[in-house]
């Protein structure tokens, strides 16, 4: 069975972003997908400290939840990083957390794995965290399934989100989209087999030309 991980990068597990990845969830189950949210927001996660332990491990010198969502995302078929808005920015913790998770999971397959970000605020600060968190599935060769309006929802509450009614229609067709990319793209897999990629090129300039 096809799977979908969740992450949610509130300190608080069913407020804004709970109540957001909920609504995913129910339409993912009906559509035969497994899931698992994953409570990212309520660690105490550290930054990178960009030591490069990791390319000798193949994980993350430390061995948090960093470690045990990278295990799991080798099996899934996609991941939704749910994340609320603080000073117009994904938080501090969720953003720590995937810096970790896709520079030290280098030997986890992510491509063609699909993604979907979902961002939570009571006014501002949607978009720009939006176009943050997507950033990580286009680095990493992730196709990334869209709604039918940026997969946002406004609240200062859970029964604030449930009221946005606009906002989680969006996130029920988010979960569609993407049940139906995953199953595609299964098919596709046995039928043409996933896209080359090539590796080796760095152009990093060192002569300055």
């Amino acid at each position: 069975m096809a799977k979908v991980l969740l992450l949610n990068g509130s300190p608080r597990a069913m407020e804004c972003t709970g109540t957001a990845l909920q609504e995913m969830v129910d339409v993912f189950e009906r559509e035969g997908i497994e899931t698992e949210v994953i409570q990212v927001g309520n660690h105490d996660i550290r930054g990178c400290t960009a030591c490069g332990k990791c390319h000798e491990l193949g994980k993350c010198v430390f061995d948090d939840l960093v470690n045990e969502v990278a295990d799991k995302l080798q099996d899934a078929d996609g991941l939704v990083v749910g994340c609320p808005v603080y000073f117009g920015s994904p938080n501090g913790t969720m953003i720590s957390f995937l810096d970790r998770l896709f520079y030290s999971s280098g030997k986890v397959r992510k491509h063609m794995k699909i993604g979907a970000a979902v961002v939570t605020c009571r006014r501002g600060g949607n978009t720009a965290s939006f176009d943050v968190l997507n950033k990580y599935f286009t680095i990493s060769g992730m196709p990334v399934a869209a709604g039918t309006y940026w997969n946002q929802v406004h609240g200062f509450s859970a029964e604030d989100v449930k009221k946005d009614k606009e906002g989680l229609q969006c996130l029920r067709n988010l979960a569609r989209n993407m049940s139906f990319m995953i199953k595609a793209f299964t098919d596709a897999k046995e039928k043409y087999g996933y896209p080359e990629v090539e590796f080796g090129s760095f152009t990093s300039f060192p002569d300055g030309k």
